[in-house]
Formats: structure tokens, C-alpha cells, sequence
């Protein structure tokens, strides 16, 4: 069973949460649903959320196609390979994230640019 429906520039896919942050799943499960422009840094999406948690078991190394609040800057972000700031192939924030959920497949977002529209929302049925 799919929790999250995630379209980047018109690639759906699907998401389901994790139980590392469940303060930080809570809120943002509140705010579903969620939009805008998506800002790219190397593999990874970021764009402003409407809420503001603290750090909660925030790491920098994520897992391939982690979705992960950044505490610092109140943005969600989605990982699917490194980053400007990873060592090697590893996905890795800039300062540590509350990862909350994760994609099932990362693969269509291989070619994404910055610049597009991403939403978050609750599956249905």
C-alpha cells in the first residue's frame, strides 16, 4: 500500500513514510497537500514547507530516494543520488534532515531540472 503520491514535473511516484521522524511526519502530514518550484543541488529536489519542527533523528547521509525535512532552511527535500556535498554516490545533506518517508523508485528523476513544479500529497484508496 502506497502512503504519499509525489509528481515531479509530471513523474508520478510513489512514496511511503518511515517512522525515523514521527513529530516531523505529523506536521507535514497535516500540511498535505503541498507544492511549488523545486530548486535542484546535484540529485536532490528542495522546496520551502509551511512548517517548522526541530531536528528529530537528523542525519546527513540519507538513503537513495529519502524525503527528508531540512530543519535549517524549513524545506522538504527529495534525494535520489549524490550531492554537492556527498562523498562518493552516497545521497547527503548539506547539515542533517529528518528523513520522513521514501520514493519507491528514483529512477525518473534522473533527468530532472530545477525550476519544476513538485507535490506532495496523500494517497487514496
Amino acid at each position: 500500500m502506497t502512503d504519499l503520491h509525489v509528481t515531479v514535473d509530471g513523474r508520478e511516484l510513489e512514496a511511503n513514510w518511515t517512522d525515523d521522524a514521527p513529530e516531523t511526519k505529523a506536521a507535514l502530514a497535516d500540511a498535505l497537500p503541498l507544492a511549488d518550484e523545486g530548486t535542484r543541488w546535484g540529485d536532490e529536489l528542495y522546496f520551502d514547507v509551511p512548517i517548522d519542527v526541530p531536528a528529530e533523528n537528523a542525519r546527513a547521509v540519507v538513503p537513495e530516494g529519502a524525503i527528508a525535512y531540512w530543519p535549517t532552511g524549513n524545506v522538504l527535500c527529495l534525494f535520489w543520488g549524490p550531492t554537492p556535498a556527498s562523498d562518493g554516490d552516497e545521497p547527503r545533506a548539506a547539515s542533517p534532515v529528518n528523513v520522513v518517508a521514501r520514493v519507491t523508485e528514483t529512477e525518473p528523476l534522473a533527468s530532472v531540472e530545477g525550476g519544476v513544479r513538485v507535490r506532495l500529497e496523500q494517497a487514496t484508496g
